[in-house]
């Protein structure tokens, strides 16, 4: 018998971590193979499902950060440590972290797009050379600001650039958008540097053009399509952009080939 693609499986809930009044990461129950840039499909019963990208790796366990933003999320945040929700998944292609470890690499994420990086940016923190390791890191506000442990750890091991788009009067950090502290960015090989780009699909569009304008290679550059998933077997269309399908194809795509994704 076939096995149904469809039928999820029980995850207990482990651990649940609050970043923002509408942002919490549950840690979730799993063993098996997973990647940064994948993501499960998380359903409850009489409520639906919803995609949502992996943003964190551990042994017998993986982190789903969730927006609380519909009625699907909004259920879920009713579940907390010992409950369970349904899982399907992984899906997508997800990040190979092995592809940045070698030489400069920048990544650029914005506000919940820092969630499918942050097992890419905790790699490249530890990594044999984190010194040309870069990170720049957009939120809307101090109040918005997700994975504040993470952030702390990052700036101490690798170079972080951490931004907001506006705050009040005091903030002693930097203000402005992400792409504003690209031309700065002390590389010194563009020929041969990495970039990971991902975010709302303007703040990834003028960054790629930022990141090109200083001299990056497009085969150099990889994003990832995340707001495109959906039922995450490609079958029910939603995310289909030309004739990729983001659920299957992607999310993440080099540049080479997310440049020709006219949605």
């Amino acid at each position: 018998m076939m096995e149904n693609a469809y039928i999820p499986f029980p995850s207990q809930v482990l651990d649940v971590i609050k970043h923002t009044d509408i942002e919490y990461t549950f840690r979730l129950e799993f063993t098996g193979d997973v990647k940064p840039g994948q993501f499960f499909e998380v359903s409850i019963p009489k409520f639906g499902e919803a995609p949502i990208s992996v943003s964190g790796i551990g042994d017998h366990y993986v982190d789903l950060t969730i927006r609380r933003v519909g009625v699907v999320t909004n259920e879920v945040f009713e579940k907390y440590v010992g409950d369970y929700l349904l899982l399907r998944g992984p899906y997508g292609n997800g990040f190979d972290v092995n592809l940045y470890n070698d030489g400069e690499t920048v990544v650029v994420a914005g506000g919940t797009g820092v969630s499918p990086v942050r097992g890419v940016i905790d790699a490249l923190s530890q990594s044999d050379d984190p010194q040309n390791k870069y990170a720049i890191v957009g939120f809307r506000s101090p109040e918005h600001m997700l994975f504040k442990d993470d952030l702390k750890a990052w700036d101490k091991k690798m170079n972080l650039i951490l931004t907001v788009d506006s705050a009040k009067e005091g903030y002693q950090g930097n203000v402005g958008l992400v792409t504003k502290y690209i031309p700065d960015l002390p590389i010194q090989d563009v020929n041969t540097a990495k970039a990971v780009v991902v975010g709302p699909p303007a703040m990834m569009r003028f960054s790629v053009m930022g990141l090109l304008e200083k001299g990056f290679k497009e085969e150099n550059i990889w994003v990832s399509q995340e707001r495109k998933m959906c039922c995450g077997l490609g079958k029910c269309g939603h995310c289909r952009i030309g004739e990729k399908y983001v659920c299957i194809d992607g999310p993440v795509f080099n540049y080479t080939e997310s440049k020709g994704l006219i949605d």
